[in-house]
């Protein structure tokens, strides 16, 4: 029990820190809700300053939640030596499927076993890995996906 408080606790910081740290994911709006071992969800509030010209969410706002997820659940994955690695968004992509209506939620899911991706890049001091990210409108309705691609790697920037 006491090491699943202490893993509790320890998501809960680093959603707080990435709340506080991404000056531009608060910008947008997007917040993190929960951030677990290698997954995370992330929503983006229904807000006049985050529409398009046809009264949706705005694909630039959409991209900033998927991509904050993706950040997210990566961190997730890394959570016991976050302090001590440099992660870097080095590619995404994102598909849209449909008009995001209302609130919109994201759950991004990293590409591989946490634990396997920690020990890479204990032993080799860098890894690489996708982040795949799903985009949901307030009715449920799945209207984009993404990609992330991570590189991470040993020493703060």
């Amino acid at each position: 029990m006491e090491t699943f408080k202490a893993h509790t606790v320890l998501y809960e910081t680093i959603r707080d820190q990435l709340a506080r740290n991404v000056p531009f994911a608060r910008h947008a709006g997007v917040e993190i809700d929960r951030i677990g071992k290698g997954h995370a969800s992330a929503h983006l509030p229904f807000r006049p300053e985050g529409l398009n010209h046809i009264g949706t969410q705005h694909a630039a706002a959409l991209f900033a939640l998927g991509e904050t997820a993706s950040g997210a659940a990566m961190a997730g994955a890394f959570a016991p030596i976050l302090l001590e690695l440099r992660p870097v968004a080095a590619e995404a992509t994102i598909r849209y499927l449909g008009p995001a209506k209302g609130r919109v939620s994201a759950e991004a899911r990293v590409g591989g076993e946490p634990d396997a991706l920690l020990r890479t890049v204990r032993c080799e001091g860098k890894v690489r890995f996708p982040v795949v990210v799903s985009l949901k409108s307030e009715d449920g309705a799945e209207i984009g996906e993404m990609k992330v691609d991570w590189h991470v790697s040993r020493g703060r920037a």
